[in-house]
């Protein structure tokens, strides 16, 4: 499957964006699918997932109440809603792919993610 994330910008504190991520080559469903961030100097950092099967989806606590992730099937493709955007959101947005494992959600541990898409930026400034 390849991935190729889109939607980043600059956008002012309290904000809002919406990210997707496109994917050919294989059933966005057939995935779990991930999205992480980077900010400048500082390590990977989950966000939030959907699981492909069920399409459970799970946050990070700095996110959780903020972003939502959704998958349309038809489009193949996993968009992430964020709100009430703060300056520490600032990062490279990336999603990703991760096998699905029968009976469990999708994880938020980066290496078991096969397949990443290239970043985009997200600058939350006023």
């Amino acid at each position: 499957v390849q991935l190729q994330a889109s939607g980043g910008g600059l956008v002012q504190p309290g904000g809002s964006l919406r990210l997707s991520c496109s994917a050919s080559g294989a059933n966005v469903d057939s995935y779990n699918i991930g999205w992480f961030r980077q900010a400048p100097g500082k390590e990977r950092e989950w966000v939030s997932c959907i699981t492909g099967p069920s399409g459970s989806t799970r946050y990070a606590d700095s996110v959780k109440g903020r972003f939502t992730v959704s998958r349309d099937s038809a489009e193949n493709t996993v968009s992430l809603q964020m709100t009430s955007l703060e300056p520490e959101d600032t990062a490279v947005y990336y999603c990703a792919a991760e096998p699905v494992r029968s009976g469990w959600s999708c994880s938020s541990y980066g290496p078991r993610h096969d397949h990443w898409g290239q970043g985009t930026q997200v600058t939350v400034s006023s």
